[in-house]
């Protein structure tokens, strides 16, 4: 096989593939061989159809199907070996290729359009600068962070006199001119909290009520619609329509959640057991959790400002416009030519984003590693056990946590990408001057209004 590369820029080349009969007779033989040994054709024994009738029968798709193979393998290998850095997929050329007759030809000519990636060498120095904002914790972020913390792993204890957000259990009976409704209905075990009722007056019924009192209400009234008062009843939402008349709520029990004490069991849950030992370094310790986690949103930031910095370095990188977007259409089979005009500039900015990144892990020879992943891994599953409230998650928690999510292979794939992105914003950020700004939370949730 011939191959021949005309440049028509330095963006764009033609690509000729000339196939000759000996470069596919040999597989479409052994193909129509494999063929005849499984073919099913009445009048004949599997193996013993005669090679002529299969070559009359099938052997110019086989024929096709043989040349279509070898034009893609022979096509990627010679942009492999000729290290050809290009954009999308190889696309049929639309004005030089020549018409194609599988009945009646023996040679062919195949002619592709590839769209090359610019050309450009990256340098950093500390010439180029780049901001880095430290979040300040504020005193508020650290009593919120407490009182969330109290708020879960509180406790719930039985009392006996009604507030709003109290949970009640008790015995509810439909009511007939204030009496028990004969064959009306009934529910043993109800569960109501006062908070949930949306109906002002309905709600003052319960408030200050106590354990073994009588509540007479509305529930249609009280919870406005079919959804919650079926459910409260335990009827179906078709019979809730129905419902008009006033109930009985026995108070059974009431129980209340109160948020837990600033003390040593609250250490404990939080932050492990005697990983602190008193209320300052509770608060010193939580602050210090806070501060963890304002640095992934510090980081996250200085990785959105490299890459806008870089690509507005490279933003005139030539590319091959007319190629890629006849290669995005033909990809895309929903994306219409106005939503391609309207988005490309960003794809350009992306494209642009991931050539730097290619030219970062070349020149720097970033590569990445199993205990790169298993490390991204484990502060992924730090992060999401926080968020649980698992602060304190000892190391085989968080190893099982990571090991569970790269299991999955689409997870991997994802981690090893991040991975991949840190190592490289790291290294933009060893080679760069980085401008520290400190900065309060509300200034830096700015920065993402601003931009």
């Amino acid at each position: 096989m011939n191959i021949v590369k005309k440049d028509l820029d330095q963006n764009n080349a033609v690509v000729t593939l000339h196939v000759e009969k000996a470069d596919y007779a040999e597989n479409v033989e052994k193909n129509l061989r494999d063929l005849r040994k499984k073919a099913n054709i009445p009048g004949f024994r599997p193996g013993m159809v005669p090679m002529s009738l299969l070559k009359k029968m099938y052997g110019k798709s086989v024929m096709a199907d043989e040349i279509n193979k070898l034009i893609a393998e022979k096509l990627y290998d010679y942009i492999r070996e000729n290290d050809l850095n290009i954009l999308g997929d190889p696309l049929p050329n639309e004005t030089e290729q020549p018409e194609i007759d599988f009945n009646t030809q023996e040679e062919f000519d195949f002619v592709f359009d590839l769209g090359l990636a610019p050309d450009f060498d990256i340098e950093l120095s500390k010439d180029i600068k780049i901001n880095y904002y430290n979040i300040a914790v504020t005193d508020q972020m650290i009593e919120d962070r407490i009182k969330s913390y109290r708020q879960r792993f509180g406790r719930y204890e039985e009392v006996e006199t009604v507030e709003e957000n109290d949970m009640l259990r008790g015995e509810v009976i439909e009511l007939e001119n204030g009496e028990e409704k004969q064959n009306g209905l009934q529910v043993s075990e109800a569960i109501l909290t006062p908070a949930y009722i949306a109906d002002p007056e309905q709600k003052t019924l319960f408030l200050n009520a106590k354990k073994g009192d009588t509540v007479t209400f509305n529930p249609a009234k009280a919870f406005g619609n079919e959804t919650e008062l079926a459910s409260f009843l335990k009827i179906s939402k078709e019979q809730a329509k129905e419902i008009t008349s006033d109930f009985s709520f026995k108070i059974n029990d009431i129980t209340r959640y109160f948020d837990s004490e600033i003390n040593q069991e609250l250490f404990d849950k939080v932050f492990g057991e005697n990983a602190v030992t008193n209320e300052q370094e509770f608060r010193e310790k939580v602050k210090e959790t806070i501060a963890t986690n304002l640095k992934e949103n510090s980081d996250y930031r200085f990785g959105i400002d490299a890459k806008k910095t870089l690509v507005e370095k490279f933003k005139n990188l030539s590319f091959p416009d007319a190629f890629l977007k006849r290669w995005l259409l033909a990809s895309n089979k929903n994306l219409t030519n106005e939503q391609l005009e309207s988005d490309y500039p960003k794809m350009i900015e992306d494209l642009t984003w991931q050539l730097i990144k290619e030219k970062l892990i070349k020149k720097f020879d970033i590569k990445v590693n199993e205990v790169d992943v298993e490390n991204y891994a484990k502060e992924f599953a730090r992060a999401q056990l926080a968020q649980y409230g698992i602060s304190g998650a000892d190391e085989e928690l968080i190893s099982n946590y990571a090991k569970s999510l790269l299991e999955k292979e689409d997870t991997l794939r994802n981690f090893i990408n991040r991975a991949g992105d840190n190592k490289v914003i790291a290294t933009i950020r060893d080679s760069v001057e980085v401008a520290i700004k400190e900065i309060s939370p509300e200034e830096f949730d700015k920065l993402f209004e601003e931009n």
